[in-house]
């Protein structure tokens, strides 16, 4: 076999591997190593040695030791090292821990069910109210910890049984959490495209500011059909009885300056010092963690035990996705050593594709990744194979950054795998199928295909910012 067909049957192992449940991290670390420990052997360095010791009279002991040094002289062991510390010293990364631990503070302040309530009788008036306000508080609180399992896990066991007892129907109701809670992916700040710039090596601000006009669309999209759809069918959406319920004027500002605008300023202040140049994502990140342990303090919801549990968890994934990152690095170094990059851009460039057909391929590869793979593993792993192709079909990395951002959303509501609808039905009440789940995800799917038909045809709606903000 010639180093390029190794380098595919490399790939090929790693994807048969990670099938039956290996840890992806510590299969590509394996997966590196053993390889390029084949693609930058020496042996004849290594019997030279040998022979050298053997020429100067050396004992049996001695040639042993000498020998065994000479077949562990491989690059792989620098590659490997060099990989670990690059990641670890990297700027870019440093930002995800802060965004990390803000995100799971804020969880545990007992502000995400103030801010339903406050927004659930703010918009009563709205048809779907109940959905209208699930769905922005998804929003807010994806946007704020980036953890979709966090989020569809805790708005399931605040917003959806009371919208089943408001008479909500189940399938409607269960989409707009799976739907919202997946927010976090693309609108800023999000993690997803801080492991996305440091990938990629595009500016995160830059990304920022792309991603904040599409993440709107698609929440705008979500909110247009839970009102025209609570409007047509009001039987999945029943109208609260609002008699004897009026909220005074001043009490409703009272309640949204305690629970909507705390939350909110925190975002917006973090996502506005990053996009006005104000601060770096890391220093960013770092007040919006402080603003989160304020704000718990402030809920008086600071306790030891929680914060105790925010710095284990954040360790805990920010330990994952570093390890991926090295893991990838490693693997990605020897794959193209091998020539196993050249092969495939080959490839892909002989099919003689335009680039919308290369982009609808990039982008069917990565929807049907999101089903056995998280985003961290598609973004880290399988993304730099498409990167190298995007200059010669004239597609800007952050333009195929959103896109992405967009389709792995699509990872989260697609069934069979649909992870979001699994987190539901794991705290969900008995008599919620897991087929009513899929369902009212279903909708919400073809509005994330929807905007991104949008973005192709308008691209405009991400480059404008990027473009008014820090010029071409």
């Amino acid at each position: 076999m010639t180093d390029p067909q190794i380098a595919v049957a490399m790939l090929g192992i790693f994807i048969a591997v990670i099938m039956f449940g290996f840890p992806i991290a510590f299969t590509l670390m394996a997966l590196g190593i053993t390889f390029g420990y084949y693609a930058y052997f020496d042996p004849a360095r290594m019997w030279r040695d040998y022979y050298r010791a053997v020429e100067q009279g050396a004992d049996a002991w001695t040639l042993a030791e000498s020998w065994v040094a000479g077949f562990f002289n491989n690059r792989v062991f620098d590659l490997f090292v060099n990989q670990t510390y690059s990641v670890m010293a990297n700027d870019v990364l440093t930002a995800v821990p802060l965004f990390l631990f803000m995100g799971y503070i804020v969880e545990r302040a007992n502000i995400v069910d103030r801010l339903f309530s406050t927004l659930s009788i703010a918009a009563r008036r709205v048809p779907g109210s109940m959905a209208v306000a699930a769905l922005i508080t998804c929003a807010l609180f994806a946007t704020a910890t980036g953890i979709v399992g966090a989020v569809v896990t805790l708005m399931g066991l605040l917003a959806f049984p009371a919208m089943l007892k408001a008479r909500y129907d189940t399938s409607f109701a269960s989409g707009v959490i799976c739907a919202g809670g997946t927010l976090g992916i693309l609108i800023p700040p999000s993690i997803m495209l801080i492991v996305y710039a440091a990938t990629s090596g595009v500016s995160i601000v830059r990304l920022y500011a792309g991603a904040l006009f599409p993440g709107l669309l698609l929440a705008g999209l979500y909110l247009v059909y839970i009102i025209v759809r609570a409007t047509l069918q009001p039987t999945v959406a029943p109208r609260p009885d609002m008699r004897g319920q009026e909220v005074p004027l001043g009490r409703l500002l009272f309640l949204l300056l305690t629970s909507f605008f705390p939350l909110a300023v925190l975002i917006l202040s973090v996502l506005g010092a990053i996009l006005f140049g104000l601060a770096t994502p890391s220093e960013a990140a770092a007040v919006g963690a402080g603003g989160g342990l304020i704000l718990a303090m402030a809920y008086r919801a600071l306790t030891w035990q929680r914060l105790r549990e925010s710095v284990y968890l954040t360790v805990r994934t920010t330990a994952m996705v570093c390890w991926l990152f090295v893991g990838s690095w490693t693997f990605a170094s020897v794959f193209s050593y091998l020539g196993g990059e050249q092969l495939i851009s080959d490839f892909v460039v002989g099919l003689d594709m335009t680039p919308l057909q290369f982009l609808l391929l990039a982008q069917l590869i990565i929807f049907l990744l999101g089903w056995p793979l998280e985003w961290s593993e598609i973004i880290i792993i399988f993304v730099p194979i498409f990167l190298p192709l995007l200059p010669h079909f004239g597609i800007d990395p952050l333009f195929f950054g959103i896109l992405i951002a967009l389709n792995l959303q699509t990872s989260f509501l697609t069934p069979p795998m649909a992870m979001s609808a699994y987190y539901l039905k794991g705290i969900a009440p008995p008599h919620v199928q897991l087929v009513q789940i899929f369902k009212g995800s279903l909708p919400y799917l073809l509005m994330v295909f929807l905007s991104m038909v949008i973005l192709y045809n308008v691209p405009e709606i991400v480059y404008w910012l990027p473009q008014l903000v820090y010029g071409r």
